[in-house]
This record gives C-alpha cells, sequence and structure tokens, in this order.
C-alpha cells in the first residue's frame, strides 16, 4: 500500500506557472505507475498525465500537452507536475494517484490509490 500527499497548489496568473509535488510512502513508489488528474466543480474527474515506474515514459491529455511535463524522482519518492501558460480553464483540485503494474492508462478506475488533492486557482 502506499499514501500519496499533493502540495504546491496556490493561486496564479493566467499565464503563470506552477509545479506540483506528490509524496509517496510505504511502499516504494517505484512499483507504481503514477498519474496526475483534475477535477473542477461541477465536473467529473479527468486525466491529466501519467508517467512510468521508471520514469522513461509519459501520456498526457490533449488538452496538456506542450503546456504541462510530468515527472518522477524515485530516490525522493516523488512525482511532479510542471504546469506552465496556465489558463483560468486549469482551475480545479489536482489529485496524485498510483496503480500497480506497468501499463500506463488515463482512466481514473484503473488507479488504486488516491491522494486528497491540491486546490490550483488560475484567475484571469
Amino acid at each position: 500500500q502506499v499514501q500519496l500527499v499533493e502540495s504546491g497548489g496556490g493561486l496564479v496568473q493566467a499565464g503563470g506557472s506552477l509545479r506540483l509535488s506528490c509524496a509517496a510512502s510505504g511502499r516504494t513508489s517505484n512499483s507504481y505507475v503514477m498519474g496526475w488528474f483534475r477535477q473542477a466543480p461541477g465536473k467529473e474527474r479527468e486525466f491529466v498525465a501519467a508517467i512510468t515506474r521508471s520514469g522513461t515514459g509519459t501520456r498526457y491529455a490533449d488538452s496538456m500537452k506542450g503546456r504541462f511535463t510530468i515527472s518522477r524522482d524515485n530516490a525522493k519518492n516523488t512525482v511532479y507536475l510542471q504546469m506552465s501558460s496556465l489558463k483560468p480553464e486549469d482551475t480545479a483540485v489536482y489529485y496524485c494517484a498510483a496503480r500497480l503494474g506497468t501499463v500506463v492508462y488515463m482512466d481514473t478506475h484503473r488507479y488504486d490509490y488516491w491522494g486528497q488533492g491540491t486546490q490550483v486557482t488560475v484567475s484571469s
């Protein structure tokens, strides 16, 4: 089992940048594919990005490509989401998630463990 704690959210102006972190504890994080999801008020939780256990493979939602970068440091049991060129529509609670296995999925139900989320608010 793994516990996930997100940090780094906050209020930023449109066009700005933020870096989110997800610290994992318990079973070593390199046993898991890691993902970031987000949920805006009144909307379903949606996929943002995911990364393979080794960190050599990534996958992004189309609307995030070129603006967001996912990375991981297995020595620190931490996954990051670097977000740039932020837009008001990026406002949401961002969640870190982990799944056992090797395949990178975009579906929320494929992930076994979730953090509590961190709020990102982008002002216009």
